[in-house]
């Protein structure tokens, strides 16, 4: 890898650890709760009459609300699946560029 690549791999990584580590140091007693539930909150503050119009096909399955381990767990399954997606898909393009270069190397020599 090359000098400048790393320093740019190094900063982009510290600079994620930063983004993720400076709301817990900087923000003390805070409660770090879902947009969902933030969303819910506000729309019943705004018309006490509403009605959600659609309910998770999981929760109509399992006759309720699911618990936080259960959606915690399905969060992090799709997370998962996503990142070895997007690690398919980088170990695609290096492979594809390792290759090409080595064609590269081999028609020169050639």
């Amino acid at each position: 890898m090359k000098k400048h690549t790393k320093k740019i791999v190094l900063t982009l990584l510290l600079s994620s650890v930063l983004i993720a580590l400076l709301p817990l140091c900087l923000v003390k007693n805070a409660e770090f709760g879902g947009s969902d539930d933030q969303g819910g909150t506000v729309v019943e503050t705004i018309n006490k009459d509403y009605t959600p119009w659609f309910t998770s096909p999981i929760e109509v399955f399992m006759g309720g609300e699911l618990s936080g381990e259960i959606e915690s767990l399905l969060f992090c399954t799709q997370t998962g699946i996503g990142v070895g997606i997007i690690a398919f898909l980088l170990g695609r393009f290096y492979e594809r560029k390792k290759l090409k270069e080595t064609d590269r190397t081999s028609n020169d020599a050639g």
